[in-house]
């Protein structure tokens, strides 16, 4: 076995029946292999787990023997330390692209783990932001700066940016589960998320009489369907979510509240009293449709309560109010009438004490205003 070099490699004749190997005696392990073809490649062998393992390096031409050579001492240091270059390449072939991985994930993780509207946000990050960006690439190549620079690319709406964000690092950590990725790999780490300056949109009580005076108008000429006005009047009378209300069933209503089986929070009791309970015994039963809020196909309750919405609120002189802005005010009408950050809580069906801290600032001021009735009634403050 002669050393390799360019002369001995570019003399070695081509057998045009068979392939065979010429091994390097300096480095042992490292050959050429010269292909029937005409090719003649690089390789290393070496034994791993009782088999005998072969890993190319590259062509000759394209590499010279000596790097080719300094390449194969790499490759077996590796070896000698518990790699296994071949096992690992052989691998990578049959790695799954992020696409066919998002597809996987869509269909066994997110039935079980997550809501309707979470699959449905999901599905749009997916189909809208990560199959474009880094569809095509393989799972295990995908790296740090290739989930920065999707990040950054969507720098402009920072808001779908981190909810993508989380989207890839719920997505990679399930890659490690399945085996898909080393455990510690998740890409998606130390990836730092856009700032969300939170909207906090409380109606005042002349606004709050102003919307109520739309909606009947709304319903009595006939702009607006009952149901749609009836879902609006609820979602400011409960402080429930847009889905709680629109998918509420007839069977869920009790004398002394409405029982949701599942909401964002889970199982959920929605404490109602007798104005919610008269309202809900004004609306008629639609026959076969076991819904509240219900739409003209038979069975189903009403979907699109987003266009009604704009042009109800722009009707009443409220186009900076969102649907979600009748829960913010519930909590405020609440505050403001001396309930308590945890009966706000309680009220809303929050599961955590944080989420219902970011109505502090609203009870302090409320609090503040309680203190000089306090005061004024004990005629204490001074005359100035």
């Amino acid at each position: 076995m002669p050393k390799l070099t360019k002369r001995t490699i570019d003399a070695a004749k081509v057998d045009t029946e068979r392939d065979y190997f010429i091994w390097d005696d300096e480095v042992p392990g490292f050959g050429i292999r010269v292909l029937r073809s005409g090719k003649k490649t690089y390789q290393v062998q070496y034994r791993k787990g009782g088999r005998t393992r072969r890993n190319s390096i590259g062509k000759h031409g394209t590499l010279t023997p000596d790097e080719a050579r300094r390449l194969a001492k790499e490759l077996l240091g590796r070896v000698a330390k518990g790699d296994n270059p071949a096992e690992e390449r052989a691998i990578h072939r049959g790695a799954s692209s992020v696409a066919e991985v998002c597809e996987r994930f869509m269909n066994e993780y997110v039935p079980i783990h997550c809501k309707d509207s979470t699959a449905k946000e999901y599905r749009r990050s997916i189909d809208r932001f990560i199959k474009p960006a880094i569809g095509t690439r393989k799972i295990p190549d995908i790296i740090r700066t290739d989930i920065a620079k999707l990040h950054h690319d969507h720098k402009d709406i920072p808001y779908q940016a981190n909810r993508t964000l989380g989207v890839l690092s719920v997505l990679f950590n399930q890659c490690e589960i399945w085996g898909l990725r080393p455990d510690g790999s998740n890409p998606c780490r130390h990836v730092k998320k856009y700032e969300e300056k939170k909207r906090e949109r409380f109606l005042s009580e002349e606004e709050l009489k102003r919307l109520w005076s739309t909606l009947d108008e709304c319903e009595k000429d006939g702009t607006e369907s009952a149901s749609a006005c009836n879902c609006y009047r609820l979602l400011i009378m409960t402080g429930c979510r847009l889905g709680e209300i629109q998918t509420l069933k007839w069977e869920y209503i009790k004398e002394e509240g409405i029982y949701l089986p599942d909401s964002k929070s889970g199982a959920k009791k929605v404490y109602t009293g007798c104005e919610v309970q008269k309202l809900l015994g004004q609306i008629k039963h639609t026959d076969g449709n076991p819904y509240v809020i219900t739409s003209r196909k038979e069975g189903k309750y009403l979907t699109n309560l987003q266009k009604p919405w704009r042009r109800i609120r722009k009707k009443a002189g409220l186009n900076d109010l969102r649907i979600h802005d009748l829960r913010h005010s519930f909590a405020s009408f609440g505050l403001a009438n001396g309930l308590s950050l945890s009966e706000i809580g309680k009220l809303l069906g929050h599961s955590q004490v944080q989420t219902t801290a970011r109505y502090a600032h609203i009870a302090d001021k409320h609090a503040s205003k309680t203190v000089d009735k306090v005061y004024q009634n004990l005629k204490l403050t001074k005359n100035y």
